[in-house]
């Protein structure tokens, strides 16, 4: 009895050892840094590509994210990933044909301005997937099927944002308050119709300011505008315009009023940050790629990020917009359940 129990005693040990090694094996494979876990089932091995726009990994807003996210997929879903910088519009073609040609299952490109470089990449390069935020599938000139649109429902955000600068100024007996775009696309758009609507919906009596520096890296274009806008009376400055909105910023805190960033939480910048109108790109982007890693990319689709799916929201309230907190959570409460109408366009 005893020998038939150490024999079984032994088959099991085995057995446990083999499934240790195999879990090894596993981790060996991970790529990039990151993953491996407890999991004893084997990732998928792909390589994840980002075509940045040109204002750059510090922009501290849009590309900032993106290469957040790109980093957050090669951690955790154990990958190798690459970013190609692109300083001027002739760069996205080349740095996405790169990619392709280095077989990378999946190509980002980070915005609006490169939806033709992305149909003429991809169109030629089927055995790639590609991913491009801010612009349909349905919208690229030839229709690739191996292209999934990242798409944002910015007037929610900006919504938000004005509806707090609204409440904040009528309190404040301020009658003007103002957004700076950078270039007059749609995602700028969406932004600043959510944010002058949401204003007008807190306080009916408020006069929104607007206008377009037609750059998104340039600071002092920005800064120029804004200061504009303030010598006009605005005492909240909404900055829709990446790198160079933080001109914008920067024209509120010398002039002592309330600043509003865009993308990215800008808190960071100081006290006089009344928000920032979120647009998290970071996770669009990495649920793009593990799309590719678990099979389930659809290309020829879009995404639809909002604030029913945390796709676009609200960041950190500064002190002087705090007291105005849980109204702003209501108010996001009623647009995640389709109860506010919510205007894309400037008028």
């Amino acid at each position: 009895m005893s020998r038939t129990f150490r024999l079984l005693l032994m088959a099991v040990l085995g057995v446990l050892a083999l499934g240790a090694a195999a879990c090894g094996g596993d981790d060996n494979n991970d790529n990039g840094g990151g993953g491996g876990g407890t999991s004893t089932t084997a990732k998928k091995s792909i390589k994840a590509g980002l075509v940045s726009d040109i204002g750059g990994l510090n922009d501290r807003s849009f590309n900032f994210l993106a290469n957040k996210g790109r980093l957050e997929a090669q951690t955790k879903l154990g990958i190798d990933t690459r970013v190609l910088l692109s300083k001027s519009n002739g760069d996205y073609v080349p740095n996405m044909t790169t990619l392709a040609q280095q077989k990378y299952n999946i190509i980002v490109a980070v915005g609006f301005l490169m939806a033709d470089a992305t149909n003429t990449v991809a169109s030629k390069v089927p055995s790639s997937d590609f991913a491009i935020v801010d612009f349909s599938a349905a919208g690229l000139k030839d229709k690739p099927k191996n292209v999934e649109g990242l798409l944002f429902a910015e007037q929610e955000a900006g919504y938000l944002a004005g509806y707090l600068a609204g409440l904040w100024a009528k309190d404040n007996n301020a009658k003007v308050i103002s957004s700076v775009g950078g270039q007059k696309i749609p995602p700028v758009d969406h932004y600043i119709a959510g944010y002058q609507a949401g204003a007008k919906a807190a306080y009916p009596g408020i006069q929104t300011l607007n206008g377009y520096s037609q750059d998104f890296v340039d600071q002092a274009k920005c800064k120029e505008i804004a200061l504009d806008q303030i010598s006009k009376g605005s005492k909240v400055v909404f900055q829709v315009a990446g790198g160079c909105g933080l001109g914008a910023l920067d024209a509120a805190k010398e002039k002592g009023v309330q600043g509003i960033g865009v993308d990215a939480d800008q808190s960071y910048l100081g006290p006089h940050i009344l928000t920032s109108a979120e647009k998290h790109v970071d996770l669009a982007v990495f649920n793009a790629i593990k799309s590719v890693q678990d099979g389930t990319f659809k290309g020829g689709t879009d995404v639809l990020n909002n604030v029913a799916n945390n796709g676009v929201g609200i960041g950190k309230i500064g002190p002087a917009g705090q007291k105005y907190e849980g109204e702003i959570k209501k108010i996001q409460f009623e647009i995640a359940a389709g109860k506010i109408k919510i205007p894309d366009t400037v008028k």
